[in-house]
């Protein structure tokens, strides 16, 4: 039993189809039904129930699931205690973040590191889900709340400041009441985020009228007319067409978090840019 199918195996199970599994290991969709059957014939077992809606575990691949998943671990805690020993500056360093996060606070911090360290290859993800630091979805995350995710190192990076905007030389809707005006909100998966829960306490009566789990379209949108959006002050306070809006109390801040695998701690190049980032961000 090789290792590779085992994670094609995993890959498969969560992933549901063999497109998109393929897509998840970069290899082709061909091969990767070539190694599960490779992998079912040496196991003499099925693993999966192909249906119309994909691929289900079996019986026997659910019994190998937390089998393979501890594989998977111990071959991710290797990878990462060689990575975390370079005391190099170059290669490869995946940073996530959410997407207004990363193109306006983020962006300049690493236009400076890339300066500072051109061998240093950075892939930004931007990302409404929080990528695992464990399998190494990303080496260094940024997140809107602390982390919970085992042997992860964190600290709170900067508290983030939110205020109501509104499109300049728009007639601005009356704190307590709103009646007349329009909002923008980000959609269900953060209904009931403190900055969404102030903007109705504070214009009760104003219509809802456009979700969405993007700051910049709601910002873009914002400058276009479209309505009242809570922005984060380093966007709103930057942006040309739009005016902040007084209804009385600020929107609640919000705590930044940085966080990375306790196995890399040692890796040059993220201590490079955790130390730039620190500087340049904490407060």
């Amino acid at each position: 039993m090789e290792w590779s199918d085992i994670r094609i195996f995993l890959a498969i199970a969560r992933e549901g189809t063999l497109g998109a599994a393929a897509r998840k290991v970069g290899q082709t969709q061909p091969t990767i039904g070539r190694r599960l059957r490779t992998l079912e014939a040496a196991l003499g077992n099925k693993l999966f129930q192909r249906t119309t809606g994909g691929f289900t575990l079996t019986d026997e691949g659910a019994a190998l699931l937390p089998r393979a998943e501890r594989m998977e671990e111990e071959a991710l805690a290797i990878q990462r205690q060689i990575s975390g020993q370079a005391d190099h500056l170059e290669g490869v360093l995946r940073i996530t973040s959410i997407d207004w996060f990363g193109g306006y606070v983020l962006s300049p911090v690493l236009t400076e590191f890339t300066r500072l360290h051109p061998s240093v290859i950075i892939e930004l993800r931007t990302d409404q889900r929080f990528l695992s630091l464990s399998r190494r979805e990303a080496d260094l995350a940024f997140r809107i709340g602390p982390f919970d995710e085992p042997d992860v190192v964190s600290r709170k990076l900067l508290q983030l400041r939110y205020g109501a905007y509104i499109r300049k030389g728009s007639k601005h809707p009356k704190a307590g009441d709103g009646a007349g005006a329009t909002l923008m909100a980000l959609d269900a998966t953060f209904a009931g985020t403190p900055d969404d829960t102030w903007l109705q306490k504070m214009l009760p009566n104003a219509r809802t009228t456009f979700r969405s789990n993007s700051r910049s379209v709601q910002a873009k949108m914002c400058a276009e007319g479209a309505g009242v959006a809570i922005l984060p002050c380093d966007i709103g306070d930057t942006l040309a067409g739009v005016e902040r809006l007084r209804l009385g109390d600020e929107p609640p801040k919000r705590d930044v978090w940085i966080g990375y695998h306790r196995d890399l701690g040692r890796l040059a190049r993220l201590r490079a840019l955790l130390d730039l980032t620190l500087a340049r961000l904490a407060g």
